[in-house]
């Protein structure tokens, strides 16, 4: 198996992060607190509790470069911590939210960050040095429903969300004074903030956990019927493709490089999808078994599986397949894989990462000596 190790941090956890160095980790136990630990002679030692929300915290990020830790929460409130001495010293985040914030990620640059709620909006926030605090610029009138997940781009400007209205969106958030504009590259610093490159209407349900990839020129992102999609030419004519698995859905996914995606979701397992030498997508396995599904029977068998599983749950009242199945591949995780983080810069190919979910656990993975997903 790919586990390299299993910390049992709590009872539930709902998102975490790890700081540049791998050293710390950021996590919500469920509540309102954000709790760091240090990895301290071969043990976990909580260093710190972000306390200053007042609900659950929904979504935790930490810079890799400027160390700097935000958070976002129920609360519709979100807090970017800046580590003075041995204390970490929340900043005033002005969202002007009036639901929950769901998610958030840093820019690449870190000169932004984004934020998604139940509001129907996108938050961009950027730093006033004049005021001492974030300012946010809101992208409206765009989604149906809450923002689910967001992700940016490598160029800094494009952000991708998901939504539970069932699309997949691309916006622009060039902000004037915050970025620079490239003479090289004028495409994206051309358009205007809040402008939609293209909108996604692949997926009949909820859509969460979006991702580019390293290089930028494929997205990914997964759906509540327990589909993955993948995008590739993301604009006006992009070229996208779905693959139906047999489990349960997927609540987040990763690229490990630009031809192998991990995904978790409520299946308590990664799942493993790699594109062949054509660019097709398909399911190869999960990380808890060794046996690889053969290439002719990845596609249009796996489909029929899918609904013949289902048709027959359904005749018989439902069942607990899914968990019996779960436990019989060797399932680390006891509950649904809600998070799942590289160990690693941002936007560099990683074969390290990590994985945090309803059973309290956080879970390091490496595909070092997966000699069979390397290959690929």
């Amino acid at each position: 198996m790919a586990v390299t190790s299993i910390h049992p941090f709590a009872q539930c956890i709902t998102c975490h992060a790890w700081s540049p160095d791998q050293s710390m980790v950021a996590f919500c136990p469920n509540n309102n607190e954000a709790h760091i630990y240090r990895l301290v002679e071969d043990k976990w030692e909580k260093v710190h509790v972000l306390q200053k929300h007042d609900q659950v915290i929904s979504g935790i990020d930490w810079s890799a470069r400027s160390n700097r830790i935000v958070t976002a929460s129920h609360d519709r409130n979100s807090y970017v911590w800046n580590l003075e001495g041995s204390e970490w010293v929340p900043t005033l985040v002005i969202l002007r939210l009036n639901r929950a914030a769901l998610c958030v990620q840093w820019s690449p640059k870190e000169n932004k960050f984004a934020v998604g709620s139940g509001a129907k909006t996108v938050c961009i926030c950027y730093y006033e040095q004049e005021n001492n605090w974030w300012v946010s610029k809101l992208i409206r009138k765009r989604h149906d429903s809450s923002v689910t997940s967001v992700s940016w781009h490598p160029n800094n400007i494009l952000l991708a969300t998901t939504s539970t209205d069932g699309k997949c969106r691309v916006f622009s958030t060039f902000i004037k004074g915050v970025d620079a504009k490239d003479s090289k590259k004028s495409t994206s610093s051309d358009l205007k903030f809040g402008e939609l490159i293209v909108q996604l209407d692949l997926s009949s349900s909820w859509t969460f956990g979006v991702k580019w990839s390293p290089s930028g020129n494929t997205l990914a992102y997964v759906g509540h019927n327990s589909m993955i999609y993948f995008v590739d030419d993301v604009g006006p004519s992009p070229l996208a493709q779905n693959v139906v698995f047999r489990d349960l859905p997927l609540r987040d996914v990763l690229f490990v490089s630009e031809k192998t995606v991990i995904g978790v979701g409520f299946d308590c397992n990664p799942m493993v999808f790699t594109a062949d030498e054509r660019g097709v997508w398909g399911f190869v396995r999960y990380l808890g078994e060794r046996k690889i599904v053969s290439s002719g029977s990845r596609y249009g068998s796996q489909f029929s599986e899918a609904f013949g599983k289902f048709y027959g749950q359904s005749k018989q009242g439902g069942s607990n397949d899914a968990v019996e199945t779960s436990r019989t591949r060797g399932a680390v995780h006891d509950n649904c894989i809600n998070s799942i983080m590289p160990l690693g810069e941002r936007g560099i190919l990683t074969k390290r990462f990590s994985t945090s979910g309803l059973d309290g656990k956080i879970v390091l993975w490496d595909l070092e000596n997966e000699h069979d997903l390397l290959e690929l």
